[in-house]
């Protein structure tokens, strides 16, 4: 009866500390559109899915928390800057401009947003990836460099981690774009998350 007992009462102390250790992991926030939210994916198909489970699988104890909006552009990423402070993350992934792009709206438009976004998390002293985009050639030449430029002066004004495109090792393997010609496959998450992690480990802790 003693075995039992003590059995019972180390499980009801494991079923207290698990979700007290979870709390207790700091939070890596994906912050972006429907890339990061897994727009036509299963639960546990996006890439923030395929980040979380790469992390544990290496030993680093953080908390992915997706925060991606579908159709989100950076206007609506300053307009979500205070729920992403309130998670009060470590580290922040941001990934916005693929629909400012899309929608062909000014590049300076971009600029001045994610330019905000990045400072007001550098103010909050919280680590930042930024994770470009590019668009599709019928855009023109003129407006890709002037749009695609945007990433790269901001990373380097700001002196964040960065990834130039999401979609680098991606983008010439068959299966990781959905029909849609836009969003990735399962397949495609799970080869962003490894695109990001080289950048990402020089921002984490074990």
């Amino acid at each position: 009866m003693d075995v039992r007992r003590k059995l019972i009462v180390s499980i009801c102390l494991l079923l207290i500390a698990c979700p007290l250790l979870a709390a207790g992991r700091p939070v890596l926030v994906c912050f972006g559109d429907s890339i990061t939210a897994g727009l036509g994916l299963q639960t546990g198909q996006s890439f923030p899915d395929a980040l979380q489970r790469d992390l544990d699988s290496r030993g680093y104890h953080y908390k992915v928390n997706n925060q991606g909006t579908s159709g989100a552009t950076t206007k609506d990423a300053v307009a979500s800057l205070r729920s992403i402070l309130l998670l009060h993350p470590e580290v922040v992934i941001v990934e916005f401009g693929g629909n400012d792009g899309l929608r062909g709206l000014p590049p300076d438009q971009t600029r001045r947003n994610l330019d905000q976004v990045l400072t007001t998390l550098e103010s909050a002293h919280i680590k930042v990836l930024l994770a470009g985009i590019t668009l599709p050639p019928n855009y023109g030449k003129e407006y890709i460099d002037s749009f695609d430029r945007v990433f790269g002066d901001l990373a380097a004004k700001h002196h964040v981690a960065f990834v130039p495109m999401i979609y680098k090792d991606l983008v010439h393997v068959p299966g990781t774009i959905q029909p849609d010609g836009i969003h990735p496959t399962a397949k495609g998450s799970e080869i962003i998350a490894n695109t990001l992690l080289p950048v990402l480990k020089p921002l984490l802790h074990k």
